[in-house]
């Protein structure tokens, strides 16, 4: 595929996909940031639709860039960036900027970011090199619990601040780890103890005053009572989005006519897959959405299955499946299938770093999907040579 002196190789369904969410993503964050300009802007909506499409446009370039280069890159640079990412989640926990009682940004050099998104990407691309380097280790207790401790270092430091994203983080590695031969003594054992943990927090969550619990501790609770049909702030947000989704019916309201993401405390990021069906219909703003994050999957696993190396592979799958995983959650969450979470919807929610960084997830994927075309058309090269042979000697 090529447009104008731009090359762009790899999977185009995969292309196709991410340019129709990103157009998708651009229309619903200029219609869903009305509110949020009177309140701070004056009026001026234009202001975040110029700040959400320069986002894009350093994502896209950074893709465009990712997708060129040897995937083989990252694997080294795996390296580096996870162990940065450690004292990065660190300074984030301890100075970083509290904004709706979560410190998930920190700035440096004047620079605003969230860290959890850098520390993701690192930590799937660090586990996918462990375990296409480290199979013999891997079988033993100790190589198996050298990845596991960065994994789970990696995971709690995210989780005071970001529940949802360590979680997502963690069965991407878990995923990761049973896709790359770990032993399944050793995977059973990791689940009972997840399981035991889980169900532990869960029940000193429930039953613990909230003056006792610690940190975001309170707010975990009150989103899981209000899942359970109680009274709180994240009540009101579902209801909210129910009557988004109800309205729009099968065709929606129209771009910018929808009215819930007035009432919506985030309709732009955390519920602005319900402002989309509300605007542009559960055909549109739902089924088809659906169909695109489901085909960047279908396309992700058909490039797992060519890749010639494990690495590749397992890069592909981590990154795929998160960032789909993601995806559907926020879908979930807007349906009131799942406690609420904010976790964004890629590539379409507004965001600063979390559009960068996914996409040069994006990109990496973009980059294994690459090397895997080249690769077969070396295989069908000869072949072609050949039969142009034979019909030149007939």
């Amino acid at each position: 595929m090529q447009v104008g002196k731009l090359k762009f190789r790899g999977d185009p369904y995969i292309w196709f996909a991410i340019i129709l969410l990103s157009l998708i993503g651009l229309i619903e964050v200029y219609s869903a940031t009305g509110s949020l300009a009177f309140k701070k802007f004056g009026g001026n909506t234009e202001y975040f639709l110029f700040r959400h499409t320069m986002f894009l446009l350093i994502g896209f370039f950074l893709m465009y860039v990712f997708h060129l280069l040897d995937y083989i890159y990252f694997s080294r640079i795996s390296q580096i960036a996870v162990v940065i990412a450690v004292p990065l989640l660190i300074a984030t926990l301890v100075f970083g900027n509290d904004i709706n009682d979560a410190k998930r940004t920190i700035t440096i050099l004047g620079l605003t970011f969230q860290a959890s998104d850098f520390a993701k990407f690192a930590l799937i691309m660090f586990v996918a090199r462990y375990l296409s380097k480290n199979q013999e280790e891997l079988n033993s207790s100790k190589g198996f619990l050298v990845i596991l401790g960065w994994i789970c270092a990696i995971c709690i430091l995210i989780m005071p601040e970001n529940l949802s994203t360590s979680l997502v983080l963690f069965l991407t590695s878990c995923l990761l780890l049973f896709i790359g031969n770990a032993k399944i003594k050793h995977l059973l054992l990791l689940t009972l103890v997840f399981g035991v943990t889980a169900f532990s927090g869960f029940i000193i969550l429930k039953n613990a005053p909230d003056s006792m619990l610690p940190g975001r501790a309170a707010t975990w609770k009150a989103r899981i009572e209000n899942f359970s049909g109680g009274d709180s702030t994240e009540s009101f947000q579902t209801v909210q989005a129910k009557i988004a989704i109800v309205t729009g019916g099968l065709s929606g309201k129209g771009p910018g006519k929808g009215e819930q993401s007035a009432y919506l405390p985030h309709p732009y990021s955390d519920f602005i897959f319900a402002v989309m069906i509300e605007e542009f219909g559960l055909i549109i703003g739902g089924v088809l959405v659906i169909f695109l994050y489901l085909l960047i999957l279908y396309r992700s696993m058909r490039i797992v299955l060519k890749s010639p190396k494990a690495f590749g592979a397992l890069l592909a799958v981590g990154l795929a499946f998160s960032l789909v995983l993601q995806a559907f959650i926020h879908m979930a969450v807007a349906t009131s299938l799942f406690p609420v979470t904010g976790l964004t919807l890629p590539l379409v929610s507004m965001g600063g770093t979390s559009i960068i960084f996914t996409s040069a997830a994006f990109g990496v994927l973009l980059s294994v999907s690459r090397t895997v075309e080249e690769q077969e058309e070396e295989k069908q090269a000869p072949k072609i040579e050949e039969n142009n042979s034979n019909i030149v000697e007939s």
